[in-house]
């Protein structure tokens, strides 16, 4: 999965590393904090503990939290050759266990190739092909082979922009139309493409998903008050030690002011994620500064002069494709985007003046609260 820059960054001060005190010497509830490493970048994650609260050690709390993401990678990491995805990927014929699929009622198409797939892989194919539509196209998993073109999937050894000839023959594998998801039973699904060379990539929604993923873990063991954040994606419930919402900072992209935000707001059970263009880039053999996120209309990175985006979502995964996806359209069709679907958005453009910002109504109506 890409490395996505700390576009978000977390605030909160840690006064100890068990319990923090407020001056006046009364207590304040115990804050853990466990961090580890996960899809090429870290992840953090703090709660509180209440006294009432019988849940397992922060040791144990790890452990879980490390097998559920090692799953996740395991199933929608393209950097893993035997994940999920890359086995999909690879796929030339129908999986043999779906050679009698005729008799069992699902509607395969004889040209087509498919794959079983578990529930969190299809959950994340579902809701990208849902926000392909939401974002006009802005938001394409079957990007990969224009993303491994340019340089940025697990092969980064590309130095040199493709040529024309080289962007024709990705071009003919790229289109949302190209793959088609079937529910076969209840949490039983099939993944199919129209041809053996389609490639997906999920690296835009897919670290969201495994925000959301640790979250739901933490609240099924009681945990009601904490905040999760992978590379810059992050959900936040309840409050901090302070009774306050969670201080999330939107960062600055001066690229020499690397410590300002922007701006500074208070998440309360909702999820953030950002996607720029500022910090994650490659510069090729002839000194072009190439952004990482392609453009599935145009076959290249972007190069527009909206700096980031930033979404606000309930869902992480969500705000994690909406932000890649509105990214992809840049400043004007981002908030058209956005008026039309009520979701609430903040933008940092790039003038010749410096940096200005816009945001929706949506996230207007946020700052109010």
């Amino acid at each position: 999965m890409k490395v996505v820059p700390r576009l978000a960054k977390i605030l909160m001060i840690v006064l100890c590393v068990s319990v923090l005190s407020a001056c006046s010497g009364s207590e304040k509830p115990e804050i853990v904090t466990i961090e580890g490493k996960t899809m090429g970048t870290t992840y953090t994650v703090k709660y509180l503990i209440e006294e009432e609260k019988n849940i397992p050690t922060p040791e144990r709390i790890k452990q879980a939290l490390d097998q559920r993401l090692l799953d996740v990678n395991q199933s929608m990491s393209t950097f893993i050759p035997d994940s999920e995805i890359s086995q999909f990927n690879q796929l030339d014929t129908t999986n043999k266990s779906l050679s009698s699929s005729t008799s069992q009622g699902i509607d395969l198409v004889p040209s087509w190739v498919y794959q079983p797939i578990s529930a969190d892989f299809a959950t994340v194919v579902a809701e990208a092909i849902r926000l392909n539509k939401v974002t006009m196209g802005g938001l394409d998993i079957t990007v990969g082979p224009l993303v491994n073109l340019w340089g940025f999937g697990p092969d980064k050894t590309v130095q040199t922009i493709p040529t024309e000839e080289q962007i024709k023959n990705a071009i003919k594998k790229v289109g949302i139309e190209k793959i088609t998801l079937q529910e076969t039973s209840p949490k039983q699904y099939i993944l199919g493409k129209s041809q053996k060379d389609v490639y997906i990539d999920l690296s835009s929604i897919a670290k969201g998903y495994g925000v959301d993923a640790l979250a739901e873990y933490l609240q099924n063991i009681g945990i009601k008050n904490y905040l999760v954040e992978i590379g810059g994606e992050l959900r936040a419930k309840g409050h901090n030690a302070s009774n306050h919402p969670w201080s999330i900072g939107i960062e600055h992209p001066d690229m020499i002011q690397h410590s300002a935000n922007q701006l500074v707001i208070g998440l309360k059970d909702l999820a953030m994620a950002t996607s720029g263009n500022y910090r994650n880039f490659k510069v090729d053999a002839q000194g072009h500064r190439l952004s990482h996120i392609i453009d599935p209309k145009k076959f290249e990175p972007i190069s527009h002069n909206l700096a980031s985006i930033t979404v606000i979502h309930p869902s992480t995964m969500t705000a994690d494709g909406l932000s890649t996806g509105l990214f992809v359209q840049g400043e004007d069709k981002a908030l058209e985007i956005a008026e039309k679907e009520h979701l609430a958005i903040f933008l940092i453009i790039s003038t010749k003046d410096g940096f200005v910002t816009k945001m929706s109504s949506a996230f207007t109506d946020l700052l109010k609260k």
